[in-house]
């Protein structure tokens, strides 16, 4: 069995995509079964579908914010927020909107694709919401409506959030992939750049994927097994 001693590492990187979260029962946006197989993006995940309905898009979302609720992390989850108390070194970077990293107690995450428990005015910028249903819909500075601050098809991911990972990811070294297809650009492309960097690349995956014979070592289990087993000598 794999064993890893964080002591050895200067620097950690978790980079989590949706199976880390799948494991707590948050549903998958993409593949079989995920939310875009039953609803279309194009009513309720773009921008042109907010400015024709607005009250309809956040209704989605907000039925999105109390499926989440209804989770709770699991043991992967809470080692990653574990390391983090014992090693300043450690960060998460993640694919993932559902802000699960951080109820299990992480504070260093990089979330790649936005929150949903954010808001956000395109006048007045971006505001903490965090519960069941909206605090508010408008902003409190101007009217406007307010949307929630994620990455909705046709948005570009924000360049100061990839750039803020990239420094991360170039200096650490050791990282390790959980829970992604390595499939969507340019998140797939960095487990090439910590490889790149001398990093340690370790997947962790029930599933391989095409990214797979770039890592050092590779587990084929779930997150919620095989973290707390990895890291088990500091747990």
């Amino acid at each position: 069995m794999l064993t890893i001693q964080p002591d050895n590492y200067k620097s950690i990187v978790f980079f989590t995509g949706a199976g880390m979260s799948a494991e707590s029962g948050v549903p998958t946006y993409r593949g079989r079964g995920g939310v875009w197989s039953q609803y279309n993006w194009e009513e309720y995940a773009c921008q042109q579908a907010f400015e024709r309905n607005p009250e309809k898009v956040l209704t989605f979302h907000e039925l999105r914010r109390k499926s989440v609720l209804a989770c709770t992390p699991h043991p992967g989850h809470f080692t990653i927020a574990e390391l983090e108390k014992k090693h300043p070194g450690v960060y998460v970077i993640t694919q993932n909107i559902d802000g699960m990293h951080q109820r299990a107690g992480s504070r260093n995450v990089i979330e790649l694709h936005g929150s949903l428990w954010r808001m956000r005015c395109h006048s007045h910028g971006i505001f903490e919401d965090i519960s069941e249903t909206y605090q508010s819909t408008r902003c409190t500075q101007c009217g406007k409506w307010l949307r929630p601050d994620i990455i909705w098809f046709g948005d570009m991911l924000n360049q100061d959030v990839i750039n803020e990972a990239m420094i991360v990811i170039r200096r650490c070294d050791l990282f390790i992939s959980i829970g992604t297809s390595g499939v969507v650009w340019p998140a797939a492309g960095f487990p090439r750049v910590a490889k790149e960097h001398n990093a340690r690349c370790i997947e962790i995956n029930p599933e391989p994927n095409e990214m797979s014979p770039l890592y050092n070592d590779t587990i084929r289990d779930t997150a919620g097994n095989a973290l707390p087993s990895l890291f088990k000598e500091d747990t």
